[in-house]
């Protein structure tokens, strides 16, 4: 009962932030209270905090068969929300300078079903997160990465329950592109007769930034030439995607940028080991890469 009370306080707290949810969306899975992504976004920093400790005096797991799952799974999923967020948006005739939330009908249901899964896929990444834990990677669970992950979830969670259409079809729809060839990329590279041919790890970076800035320039152009969708979630879309560019450049000139020094030079290994983790910042996000510190 206290459970019960906490939960209707807590809904009607959003509820009055807000305003009215999206009757499209009722009873859809973990939408109608908030405390579940509370507590599995709760849950998922208590395991990178236990997680770590547990780990500190213990050998790194290998984890290459799962690794190879998961990326395959993922990859999948990534590829099934951009078919289907193409399908559905031609078929509802979206605009994409401004599309608000009700024009298109069925269309509009279609859209929201598919970024349920993109907001589901978000509780489903944070086993990136976990992956990095157990194999001991800990100098990629930076606050980037950790920041990145948690407040996706959640904030999808509001998308959902608010504007679940219209005009935020258009940053998943970029995102699962990105997703598909960033996960393909890390199943590929945990198989090592494939290393040798993964030489665009770069580019993905730049197709990553890319991603945020036009998502940026999309988000803003609704509130140019407006259309009805909500403006304060146009201006708090820009805000946040504005924070992960920030430290994305961040991380790009630490990543790509900076001169190696001579010990750095001298100390490189002729060939390197790609596994599942980004290179130390951002790339983290998702789960990328890292150098051996031996050669092979």
């Amino acid at each position: 009962e206290t459970l019960k009370a906490f939960d209707r306080e807590v809904n009607e707290f959003v509820d009055y932030m807000f305003g009215p949810r999206d009757p499209r969306v009722r009873g859809w899975f973990l939408l109608d209270s908030y405390l579940p992504t509370f507590f599995l976004t709760g849950a998922y920093l208590l395991c990178i905090w236990l997680g770590s400790k547990f780990m500190k005096n213990r050998p790194p797991f290998s984890l290459r068969a799962h690794l190879i799952v998961y990326n395959l799974g993922i990859t999948l999923l990534s590829f099934y929300m951009l078919i289907e967020l193409i399908l559905a948006t031609w078929e509802g005739g979206y605009n994409l300078q401004c599309q608000n939330l009700h024009s298109a009908g069925e269309a509009d249901i279609r859209v929201a079903k598919v970024l349920w899964w993109y907001y589901f896929s978000k509780v489903i990444e944070f086993m990136d997160t976990i992956f990095f834990v157990l194999r001991k990677k800990s100098s990629q669970i930076t606050f980037l990465h950790v920041y990145h992950h948690a407040t996706m979830f959640n904030i999808w969670w509001c998308v959902l329950n608010w504007i679940p259409c219209g005009q935020s079809f258009f940053g998943p729809t970029l995102n699962s592109f990105i997703h598909v060839l960033m996960y393909s990329y890390y199943g590929l590279s945990v198989i090592p007769s494939m290393r040798k041919y993964l030489w665009w790890k770069k580019y993905l970076t730049q197709a990553q930034l890319i991603q945020f800035l036009l998502t940026i320039v999309h988000t803003l152009s609704a509130a140019v030439k407006p259309c009805g969708f909500p403006f304060g979630c146009l201006m708090f879309q820009s805000s946040y995607m504005a924070t992960l560019v920030i430290l994305f450049i961040n991380f790009y000139i630490k990543t790509y940028r900076k001169a190696p020094s001579r010990t750095a030079i001298k100390e490189t290994p002729v060939t390197t080991e790609i596994k599942n983790g980004f290179h130390k910042d951002y790339f983290a996000s998702a789960n990328g890469l890292q150098n051996n510190k031996k050669a092979q």
